[in-house]
C-alpha cells in the first residue's frame, strides 16, 4: 500500500479525518488499505475525540474492494482469510472508543458500504448511494457479521431486496431507511461533518461509550459466532466467482451458471 493511499489527522480540537485516498479508481480498497484502517482503530491516537472518515475526489466514498485481488485466491482458505480480515476491520471500527462519522458521496458500495455501516453516524451527499450489488458483479457473498450489521441497521426485508435486485439506495432512501442521519449539499458535506462533531464534542464522553458498546453487543448477538463459513467457501471457490472477477474486469457481464 502506498502511505498515501490512506491519509490521517487530527486538528487540535480533537477531530480527526480519514480519508480513502484513490480518487483515480474510486477510492477502491485494497488489502493494505484494510490493514491500515484495522491498525489506526484498533490503537486509536489518544488525542483523538470524534473520528470523520470521507473518500478523496467527488465521485465515491468507498466503491469497494479492487477487484483485481480476487484473483490470486486459489484456496477455501484465501475466501476464510479475507472475510475474517473483513470482520476484524469493521469490527474495529465499531469498537472505536469515540464517535465515528462517515461522510459520504458518491457510491458508497461493497466494502465502503461495509465501512459505512460500521460507523456511529453517517451523512451523506445527494449523490450518495449505497448497497452491495454482488448479485449481479462478482457471485460471492457477505459474511454472517456483515448480514447481521445491515438487518440490525435497515431491516432483514429491506436488506434482502437491496442483496437479492443487486440494487443501489440514492441518498432519499437511504434517509428514509435510517442509514443516513441527514442529507446535506454536495459542497455542504464536510463542513455538516465538522458541525456534527462539535456537536459530539459538547456531549459526555462515557455516555456515547457506552450506547457504542451496549448497541454494538445488541448487534454482534444477531450473528452466531463462527457461522457461515460454508456460505463463504461454496461462493469464493465457485465458477461463478471467478467469471464474476474476469467479467467485472472485463467490462462485460457475467454468464451465471450455478456452479
Amino acid at each position: 500500500m502506498s502511505a498515501e493511499e490512506i491519509l490521517f489527522q487530527i486538528g487540535d480540537d480533537g477531530i480527526a479525518w480519514l480519508t480513502f485516498n484513490r480518487p483515480e479508481a474510486r477510492n477502491a480498497m485494497t488489502f493494505g488499505m484494510y490493514q491500515r484502517l484495522g491498525e489506526i482503530c484498533r490503537a486509536p491516537d489518544p488525542r483523538m475525540k470524534v473520528l470523520i472518515l470521507r473518500g478523496a475526489g467527488d465521485k465515491a466514498f468507498v466503491s469497494g474492494t479492487d477487484i483485481a485481488q480476487f484473483r490470486n485466491f486459489k484456496t477455501p482458505k484465501d475466501a476464510l482469510a479475507y472475510e475474517a480480515t473483513m470482520d476484524g476491520v469493521f469490527d474495529a471500527l465499531e469498537d472505536v472508543p469515540v464517535p465515528t462519522i462517515a461522510a459520504i458521496q458518491g457510491a458508497c458500495t461493497g466494502g465502503g458500504a461495509g465501512i459505512a455501516a460500521a460507523c456511529d453516524l453517517r451523512l451523506g451527499a445527494p449523490s450518495a448511494r449505497f448497497g452491495f450489488p454482488i448479485a449481479r458483479t462478482l457471485g460471492n457473498t457477505l459474511s454472517m457479521r456483515n448480514h447481521a450489521r445491515l438487518a440490525a441497521l435497515i431491516g432483514v426485508a429491506r436488506t434482502k431486496d437491496i442483496l437479492f435486485l443487486a440494487r443501489l439506495m440514492d441518498a432519499q432512501e437511504m434517509r428514509s431507511a435510517g442509514l443516513l442521519n441527514e442529507i446535506t449539499s454536495e459542497e455542504g458535506l464536510y463542513t455538516r461533518a465538522v458541525e456534527t462533531a462539535r456537536t459530539l464534542l459538547e456531549h459526555a464522553p462515557l455516555t456515547l461509550r457506552a450506547a457504542k458498546e451496549a448497541l454494538n453487543r445488541v448487534v454482534r448477538h444477531w450473528a452466531p459466532p463462527g457461522g457461515g463459513d460454508e456460505f463463504v467457501v461454496r461462493n469464493y471457490m465457485s465458477e461463478d466467482f471467478r467469471e464474476g472477477v474476469e467479467s467485472f474486469l472485463a467490462k462485460r457481464k457475467p454468464r451465471w451458471t450455478g456452479k
